[in-house]
């Protein structure tokens, strides 16, 4: 059942390298963890539809660097999910509200195991929604070609074309 949130607050976060942006949607109660939704390169927007369902608890969504309103600062054109962990770990922190149920899809899911696998005191339950670890398939040397494609894509083409042949990939069938 849906229920009505308070205004959601936005904040930013100075971090090694970037500016990153997040929403927190206070919750009716504090009984309950903060729940962080994160995804990878999705932002928080994408989160904004199924945080209404969770009137109970504060949520928190964000943008990872280099994804819609969070920036570089520092002229990098790729990050690492090393990085991505460390900016996890530092706004978890910056929240000072104790450990975080963590809710982590795609992308994200990567990079919240990394956070979990260094900071495992700042999480109480991390669901990893499909994470994309393709060198764990039966046929890791075609998705990893895949894969790289797509990111060449991008890089030279833009987020249009990359995610076009994304979606295509993750539409086969099989």
């Amino acid at each position: 059942m849906r229920g009505t949130m308070t205004e959601i607050q936005t904040h930013t976060l100075e971090v090694p390298g970037a500016v990153l942006t997040y929403d927190v949607r206070p919750g009716k109660s504090s009984a309950h963890p903060v729940l962080l939704m994160i995804g990878s390169p999705m932002g928080a927007a994408g989160f904004g539809a199924l945080s209404e369902h969770f009137t109970d608890r504060t949520v928190v969504t964000y943008d990872p660097r280099m994804s819609d309103r969070s920036k570089r600062t520092d002229g990098a054109t790729q990050t690492t999910v090393e990085e991505q962990a460390d900016d996890l770990h530092r706004l978890i922190a910056a929240l000072d509200l104790g450990p975080v149920d963590l809710f982590a899809s795609s992308g994200g899911a990567v990079n919240a195991l990394a956070l979990v696998a260094k900071h495992p005191e700042q999480v109480l339950t991390l669901v990893a929604h499909e994470p994309p670890d393709a060198a764990l398939l039966p046929d890791a040397d075609a998705a990893l070609a895949a894969a790289r494609d797509i990111h060449e894509t991008y890089m030279r083409d833009g987020r249009g074309p990359g995610m076009a042949k994304f979606i295509a990939l993750t539409s086969l069938k099989g």
